[in-house]
């Protein structure tokens, strides 16, 4: 093989259309835009325009529903707290509550409660306490031998 015989698979490559090139291309002239009119100037951007008349995108209703009340968890990971601990900015022996997380830098700010994933490995025997926990997360510290407890999280303002 040499390298004037190589060449793409069929189908790979396609020409540019060249616009505006004469008759004969059947794209001459007017280049496939018609004749006058706004679409057929330069520099036009109608998208979703409909000449003063409100979008449709507009008249259609909206879908979905944002809680206003809802809750926003700090999420960490219990192979970060692991991490820490066996760098020894958590002090694994004793029980770790939500002010230890926020004291050593792990989490920034606690928001409505910070909320634990099952993300990574616990090698050691850890006693956790937060506001939330996913299932994977408790079943992964009690085989480690420790303990996770969820904590009721601390209503701001009663709904009254």
């Amino acid at each position: 093989m040499k390298l004037h015989e190589l060449s793409d698979n069929d189908g790979a490559t396609k020409r540019r259309k060249r616009v505006g090139r004469g008759p004969g291309s059947g794209t001459g002239k007017m280049g496939g835009r018609g004749i006058k009119g706004q679409k057929s100037r330069s520099g036009v951007a109608i998208n979703g325009y409909e000449g003063g008349q409100m979008p449709l995108y507009q008249r259609l209703p909206k879908r979905g529903f944002n809680k206003p009340n809802r809750k926003e968890f700090s999420v960490i990971n219990l192979g970060l707290i692991q991490k820490f601990v066996d760098a020894g900015k958590i002090d694994g022996k004793k029980a770790i509550d939500e002010d230890v997380l926020i004291a050593s830098g792990l989490v920034r700010r606690k928001l409505d409660g910070i909320r634990v994933l099952a993300k990574g490995d616990v090698t050691g025997k850890l006693d956790l306490s937060v506001t939330g926990a996913s299932k994977s997360a408790i079943a992964a510290v009690e085989k480690a031998g420790g303990s996770l407890t969820v904590t009721a999280p601390v209503a701001t303002a009663s709904a009254e």
